[in-house]
């Protein structure tokens, strides 16, 4: 599975993307938006072998890829992915993390969520795509609105995300509107 844009490839993740994917979960600002739970090494293990699952199942529902540089593969830049396992055949969730290094660098992120929800849309034929962040990540709330994504719902979090005094904010794109925003 791959998904190659201008500057990167999207692919299954390999046991070479290991160190990497280990070391930016380690981040500090990475996990300022996280559970502590989900940084724990013991979960980012249990997300790799989640992520080689998805890739062996068929038919596959789930996409959860490694970002690598296109002028070098070996160095992971993030993740991203479409999961429609809880939505039904014609929705999905999109899901991008970037590695703290690459936050707010050369448009990383759009380029990547470009490419996800072209993939959605086109590939998976999918009507609508979700996503769900924290309240306070602002830089999610502007990559979703730039793609027309509209936030549906705001809910409390888990405790964790309650005790910040934040809450979870949903969003939703649909086919629909995303035609309507993208140049044919």
């Amino acid at each position: 599975m791959e998904i190659v844009t201008k500057r990167f490839i999207l692919r299954d993740f390999t046991k070479e993307d290991e160190p990497a994917f280990f070391a930016y979960h380690a981040d500090p600002r990475y996990a300022a938006f996280c559970a502590p739970e989900e940084v724990a090494p013991s979960h980012t293990r249990e997300l790799l072998n989640l992520f080689r699952q998805w890739a062996a199942q068929r038919p596959r529902l789930n996409y959860q890829l490694a970002i690598v540089d296109r002028r070098n593969s070996q160095e992971l830049i993030g993740c991203g992915g479409l999961r429609r396992e809880d939505y039904g055949a014609d929705r999905a969730e999109l899901g991008i993390e970037l590695a703290p290094q690459f936050w707010g660098r050369y448009a990383y992120a759009i380029e990547v969520g470009k490419a996800l929800i072209e993939f959605g849309f086109q590939e998976l034929r999918l009507k609508e795509i979700r996503g769900v962040s924290v309240s306070a990540n602002v830089r999610v709330a502007r990559l979703a609105q730039r793609y027309g994504f509209v936030a549906v719902g705001t809910h409390p979090g888990s405790n964790w995300i309650d005790e910040r005094g934040w809450s979870q904010i949903e969003w939703q794109l649909t086919r629909k509107s995303w035609e309507s925003l993208s140049p044919v």
